[in-house]
């Protein structure tokens, strides 16, 4: 097994009349005049690799003629161009070995289709379809290309805590970590006493690598973070998950302008990255998801993203005529039918939202000279609403202060975040991109679940 091909390298090199070892998961045999002709697939690409097996082999009538959808094989035979249709080349068999049986009384992929919500309730399994195997796929390549975007540009990607005794957004929606006993918890007062914990007060998983992003590129200049965070909100929609993956950079001595101009620039890298790299799993996409698809992804590419303040965006809403669930109004958060239809029929194009109300963001924002506003961006993509959700940073210490308190948030547990304002402090900004959606962007998938490999939600885990 150690000298085996990828079926990807072995399509793309086509070493004609030569000899291949392959390993790979059975998609369909069928039996036409004394041969078995078998589809293998291996993950490595969409297409998979047709192998001829003769009568003749040794284990033909023990094994070979039994096989069935999802068992796992090991082939050695010779690679020659192929008279089908549809394909260049094909596998004549010389061995092969039989490694794994899937039953097929139970094997559940079976059918050829099968529904997504039917899927998620086999995330184990629903990687060896077409569909979910092409989401793993654009998902890593567009992962590889996001850390080779920021490596390009000199930026070092820091760990930041998991664990966190920090609320970024004040949503208050996070997941509690503790080493109490939870059978004999200690109380205080009718409350749970956190000093008797394994940190001393209360923990959670985190929400944002933000803050802490911040201090490092206080000190490195330009740097971000890549990892997993966490919401324990109760919500069973299709744009929620409790845990999912952000991509935060924060840039020292940079503004607003700045900020969406980086925003921009990478997400028009890794998309085209992505169309670049992954043509074949994007076309499965186009044809049977959203046959809209390859038509957004070049929208994206081709056009420079409109940006708007969020004044001119309550102006233009509210006199489109549109008829939307949550009426507008200034001083309210954009829901998610107003940022699709500035996207998506007014610009018809991803949209940057600028200046919103301080009063409806976090505390860290930086404030504008109106005293009503913060240097607050999102991006807005069509298909999916908020994408990217980002700010120039507050470096005013007194100011900062002063917001943190009319937030009620309790200084004593962010001295640390307050230093960073009281020792040198500079102009600083940057973003949040969540994944997921990006990932569900790239391929139209319309589920937020389907599009990470184990979805965790409100009882599922």
């Amino acid at each position: 097994m150690q000298n085996q091909a990828r079926i990807k390298t072995i399509l793309t090199a086509k070493p004609i009349d030569q000899d291949v070892t392959l390993n790979g998961w059975l998609k369909s045999r069928r039996e036409s005049k004394g041969l078995t002709f078998l589809d293998i697939t291996d993950g490595s690409c969409l297409n998979g690799i047709q192998v001829i097996a003769e009568s003749t082999l040794r284990n033909y009538t023990s094994e070979i003629s039994k096989l069935t959808t999802g068992c796992s094989v090991a082939i050695e035979g010779r690679l020659v161009s192929s008279p089908a249709k549809g394909q260049d080349v094909e596998v004549h068999a010389k061995k092969i070995s039989v490694l794994g049986w899937a039953d097929p009384e139970t094997y559940p992929l079976q059918k050829k289709r099968h529904s997504f919500e039917f899927l998620r309730s086999i995330a184990h399994i629903r990687g060896r379809t077409n569909s979910l195997g092409a989401v793993a796929r654009i998902r890593s390549r567009l992962s590889w290309a996001l850390h080779h975007f920021f490596a390009k540009r000199g930026f070092f990607q820091i760990h930041t805590p998991v664990i966190t005794t920090s609320d970024c957004e004040g949503a208050g929606d996070m997941f509690t970590v503790t080493s109490l006993d939870l059978g004999q918890i200690p109380f205080d007062k009718n409350k749970v006493d956190f000093s008797k914990d394994f940190f001393g007060r209360p923990a959670s998983l985190t929400v944002s690598g933000q803050l802490e992003a911040e201090a490092y590129a206080l000190a490195l200049g330009n740097v971000y973070t890549f990892g997993p965070t966490f919401r324990a909100e109760n919500s069973h929609t299709s744009r929620h998950l409790a845990e999912f993956w952000m991509i935060e950079p924060e840039m020292a001595f940079c503004d607003l302008e700045g900020d969406m101009d980086l925003a921009e620039e990478m997400l028009k890298y890794v998309v085209k990255d992505c169309v670049d790299n992954c043509p074949d799993d994007i076309d499965l996409f186009n044809r049977f998801i959203d046959k809209n698809l390859a038509a957004k992804l070049s929208s994206v590419l081709e056009n420079d993203f409109a940006r708007i303040s969020y004044t001119e965006a309550v102006d233009k809403l509210t006199q489109s005529g549109q008829k939307f669930d949550y009426p507008v109004k200034w001083g309210i958060d954009l829901q998610s039918e107003h940022e699709r239809y500035l996207a998506e029929e007014l610009y018809q194009r991803p949209v940057i939202v600028t200046d919103y109300p301080k009063t409806i963001k976090p505390f860290y924002m930086r404030l504008n000279n109106d005293g009503k506003t913060v240097a607050a961006m999102d991006i807005l993509f069509p298909g999916i609403g908020e994408i990217v959700g980002g700010s120039q940073r507050e470096e005013r210490y007194d100011i900062l202060q002063e917001r943190m308190k009319k937030a009620n948030i309790p200084l004593e547990n962010y001295e640390w975040y307050l230093d960073l304002r009281r020792y040198g402090t500079v102009p600083h900004a940057g973003f949040g991109l969540g994944f997921e959606r990006l990932v569900q962007f790239v391929t139209g998938m319309s589920n937020i679940r389907d599009v990470i490999a184990f979805p965790r939600t409100p009882g599922v885990a």
